[in-house]
């Protein structure tokens, strides 16, 4: 099967088919510049974000990058309106949704010339992106970090059924951070690949210390789909994750888990670095990472292994 990454790099104005994910806690201007600057496409991780926050992050962006960069916006999040409001007024190129309906804000945004792009975790939701007019979609599999699909469908399965299935460009998402990962999704019909776990591990990503340091110290089977019954988020295990499974395994209401939650748990590990009992969420791939470093040194090492395979 040739490989088609000119569909996303000519999509976004880009050097290399490589988005970096707008993740909560993790994904502020700093990192979405380097990544831009370093050729792929950087995106603002704005679900964490007040708005002021979000119109903060995107105005220091534009001044630390003269390349396309994006908005990560998961639908589902309070402040949906005043984001988008935010990235018109901002004049922001693309936009990338998650967790709600494309049909909702994808008219307007299109209507600005904005490019949007959906995350999806089935066909049926492709589709459904694909007719409300979405440039593009990210097919997220099951080993994806944070909030995850219930289908639980493998990114070696989805990426290819989803290429199927619609006419615009697809873009593979989940357990991939390594150029091999890359060649093997563009095989199975991607166009690009949306990184998250690899960037959280990065120099530039404003997650704390602690949480870097956790992510590249896990080992294969670390990392759990759990949460089931409120929002799927895939976490590393840890003395919170214990105390949900326990719940679960004992048959826990939904309101029950969601006192367990609380307020601010993804805020209290990824941000401030309490690994006891913070959420910490992470992809399954984070037991190939070995060290933290610069964006533009990830970007190299990925493109570098996918030309040389």
């Amino acid at each position: 099967m040739p490989l088609t990454p000119e569909r996303i790099t000519g999509l976004f104005q880009i050097r290399y088919p490589i988005i970096q994910a707008g993740m909560i806690w993790a994904s502020g201007w700093r990192l979405a510049a380097a990544v831009s600057n370093a050729g792929g496409l950087g995106l603002i991780g704005s679900g964490s974000m007040y708005p002021h926050i979000l119109e903060e992050h995107v105005k220091k962006c534009k001044l630390a990058t003269n390349k396309p960069f994006g908005v990560n916006v998961p639908l589902i999040y309070p402040n949906v309106e005043e984001h988008i409001q935010t990235i018109l007024k901002e004049k922001v190129p693309v936009v990338f949704t998650s967790a709600g309906n494309p049909k909702t804000w994808t008219p307007i945004l299109k209507d600005a010339g904005i490019k949007v792009v959906h995350v999806v975790s089935s066909s049926k939701f492709a589709l459904k992106a694909e007719a409300a007019g979405c440039d593009a979609v990210v097919a997220e599999g099951f080993e994806a970090g944070g909030h995850n699909g219930r289908e639980e469908t493998t990114t070696f399965v989805l990426v290819p059924a989803v290429s199927d299935a619609v006419k615009i460009p697809v873009i593979a998402a989940g357990g991939i951070a390594t150029g091999r990962q890359m060649k093997a999704a563009m095989v199975l019909g991607a166009s690009g690949v949306q990184i998250g776990t690899r960037f959280v591990a990065s120099e530039e990503a404003s997650s704390h210390d602690n949480f870097k340091n956790a992510v590249i110290q896990s080992n294969e089977g670390d990392t759990v789909l759990s949460l089931k019954q409120l929002t799927p988020v895939r976490l590393i295990k840890n003395a919170f994750y214990e105390r949900v499974n326990a719940a679960e395994t004992s048959g826990a209401t939904i309101e029950e888990l969601k006192n367990i939650l609380g307020r601010g748990r993804a805020k209290k590990g990824m941000f401030e670095g309490d690994l006891n009992e913070g959420e910490l969420e992470i992809g399954q791939v984070s037991c190939l990472l070995k060290e933290i470093l610069p964006a533009e040194q990830i970007i190299k090492q990925i493109w570098e292994e996918f030309e040389g395979c």
